[in-house]
């Protein structure tokens, strides 16, 4: 087992990272925690693989246990899911000494973060994340918050968990669409944050998508310790921290568009990944033979293709509700060389509408290097 430790003085926390660990759990939350009583929430695709396995972790750990369990999907990160959550919460009697625990993907994270950030003005949260994506992001570093109609998480907050648990062994249970959208977000590491991660992709980017466990522990690991470097130096997104955001700002566009049922997030992700290297190389930060490597690893994720009746104009509007947009500035993150990026406000509404259009209705072209705006 690895611990990691994200170092935010009174808020720090570990990461356990490990497979096969559920034996462990109940040491583990008796150590972390005081509190009595636990509102385990899940979705209706991980409860029946590991609810009873959690739960049975926080009973031997002397919690009394509460189960809320809501339906699979980028639609369950709703005020409205959150409200019966809140109902659930005041049924058990849950008190601020007590805790919420997250049991799923990135959805349950955020949803359940949100839950445990707000009733009663913050409860401890532990994070247990089932997903690719949610062990190597959003489990790590407390952004928690529901979307809206109009815009992907704009409701939310910063608070974060008392821990994050884990165990690889999960991830056997994980579909292959949703292993390739988080292995996206571990692309986006490599490009942004760590060029030895990269490098590691590079070589053995057919390891990981077999889940040798060699490679998946080393790569969530390094995930997970980026992040917390990260975090430490900007828990609250004014500096740093915002390079994560790369592929975030037309990905976001793109699930808010369709209403959040058409794009898985790391796939949409993706696809705002490999418009900002077109982006890069147009702005000349970087060159044809580092777009080139960046394209051959974001292609071993899959392209998604935009659905046929979404237009342009639709993802330009969603784009201008993007939380992370400066006045009537709209902020992308591009690379400028492997393992390092930057925030950019300059791009202009023709780049960006050309781009988009390319996508739309070319999209396999992107993925060449010889085809730039």
């Amino acid at each position: 087992m690895r611990i990691i430790e994200v170092p935010l003085e009174e808020r720090s926390y570990p990461i356990y990272i490990g497979h096969e660990m559920w034996s462990s759990l109940s040491a583990v939350l008796k150590q972390r925690l005081t509190a009595k009583k636990a509102l385990l929430i899940s979705d209706e695709n991980v409860f029946p693989l590991y609810g009873a396995k959690t739960a049975a972790a926080l009973k031997e750990a002397g919690f009394s246990v509460s189960s809320a369990v809501v339906p699979a999907g980028e639609e369950s990160k709703s005020l409205a899911q959150a409200e019966s959550l809140y109902t659930k919460a005041i049924e058990a009697r849950l008190s601020r000494q007590d805790v919420v625990v997250a049991l799923g993907g990135g959805v349950i994270g955020d949803l359940a973060g949100f839950i445990a950030a707000t009733y009663l003005r913050g409860v401890s949260f532990v994070q247990i994340p089932t997903s690719l994506l949610a062990q190597v992001d959003s489990s790590v570093g407390g952004k928690v918050a529901v979307n809206h109609a109009l815009g992907k998480n704009l409701i939310g907050t910063f608070y974060q968990p008392r821990l994050v648990w884990i165990d690889l062994a999960v991830l056997d249970t994980l579909p292959r669409r949703e292993f390739l959208a988080g292995a996206a977000e571990v692309v986006k590491y490599g490009i942004i944050s760590s060029e030895p991660l990269f490098q590691t992709l590079e070589k053995r980017w057919d390891d990981f998508l077999a889940k040798d466990l060699e490679v998946l522990g080393e790569v969530i690991a390094t995930c997970c310790n980026v992040k917390a470097e990260i975090v430490r130096q900007d828990e609250k997104e004014k500096g740093i921290r915002a390079l994560l955001n790369f592929g975030h700002t037309l990905g976001h566009a793109l699930e808010t568009a369709t209403n959040y049922t058409y794009y898985l997030h790391g796939e949409a992700v993706l696809v705002g990944m490999v418009l900002a290297v077109h982006l890069a190389v147009s702005e000349e930060l970087i060159d044809l033979q580092t777009a080139g490597r960046m394209l051959a690893l974001l292609k071993g994720g899959g392209l998604k293709k935009a659905p046929s009746d979404l237009t342009v104009e639709q993802v330009l509007t969603a784009m201008q509700q993007d939380k992370k947009r400066q006045a009537d500035k709209i902020v992308f993150v591009l690379p400028v060389q492997i393992g390092s990026g930057q925030t950019y406000t300059t791009l202009s509404e023709h780049e960006i509408t050309e781009i988009v259009k390319k996508y739309l209705r070319w999209p396999e072209s992107l993925l060449q290097i010889d085809y730039i705006i």
